[in-house]
């Protein structure tokens, strides 16, 4: 069967329950740190740039089940979200590649790296709403790390982050280009988000202590560049399929391959 991009329903999650309108009242104040903090485990601080003997992990992430269900977002009770997409929508649970692999699998570093710290990257990241869905569906942040949250859509949207290590938040984003800016001070796989306006937009969010985490691409693949020699393990995640680890050991200046493969 040729594969094709496909994906399973976010609404078999149990936050899809249709809650009123929340976020009344005054946003809550931004949290995010100063972007020169360094990273709060402390221990010997590395500059993955000034690593002269530097190796990397390269891989791919192999869908081995059966093609998932494909099911359409109903996006009928808000007209605007409705208008925004020419024709239908999916969900975005298990993304299979049209050659076979996985997409919007959040890889990261779990273990190897334990006694050293990181400077908190100055760049923030993104999370935009753009046609009544969270733009990317899954995004890595470092601790302290500033998070852009944006809504580039004409509706109301209520942004509710609910991490079980962090603190959350709960915010209104009722105007187009209104922003609100936040950080995570502590380790967590992952931090799912959700809007209490439209219940199938739904997002991920994998926090590390370390920069040496990515997701995986159109084509099923990912690399990790600029990690110290030594032996770690990673771990990849799946919002359907859970997680995998593999051991894998950098050489000085060479990339260790490491590939996954998930079922259903």
């Amino acid at each position: 069967m040729t594969r094709k991009l496909l994906a399973v329903t976010v609404a078999l999650l149990p936050m899809i329950t249709v809650i009123a309108c929340g976020g009344g009242g005054e946003t809550p104040p931004a949290d995010a740190p100063a972007a020169s903090t360094p990273a709060a485990s402390g221990g010997e601080m590395i500059d993955p740039a000034t690593i002269a003997d530097a190796g990397g992990v390269a891989g791919s992430v192999q869908f081995a089940g059966s093609d998932p269900e494909l099911q359409v977002i109903q996006m009928a009770a808000d007209p605007y979200c409705l208008s925004s997409h020419s024709g239908e929508v999916v969900a975005q649970r298990v993304m299979v590649n049209a050659n076979g692999t996985l997409a919007q699998i959040f890889v990261y570093v779990k273990e190897g790296l334990e006694g050293k710290s990181f400077a908190v990257p100055a760049e923030a990241a993104r999370l935009d709403q753009q046609g009544c869905m969270y733009m990317p569906h899954v995004i890595g942040l470092q601790t302290g790390q500033t998070l852009i949250v944006s809504n580039s859509d004409d509706t109301l949207h209520n942004v509710n982050a609910q991490p079980s290590n962090n603190t959350g938040f709960n915010i209104g984003q009722p105007v187009a280009g209104m922003e609100y800016e936040h950080a995570f001070e502590n380790p967590e796989i992952m931090i799912p988000v959700k809007c209490d306006v439209h219940p199938w937009m739904s997002a991920y969010i994998g926090v590390v202590a370390n920069p040496y985490f990515t997701i995986t691409d159109a084509e099923g693949n990912f690399s990790i560049d600029r990690l110290p020699p030594g032996d770690y393990v990673l771990e990849a995640w799946s919002e359907g399929l859970g997680t995998q680890t593999i051991n894998v050991t950098v050489a000085p200046n060479e990339t260790a391959e490491a590939n996954f493969s998930f079922g259903t």
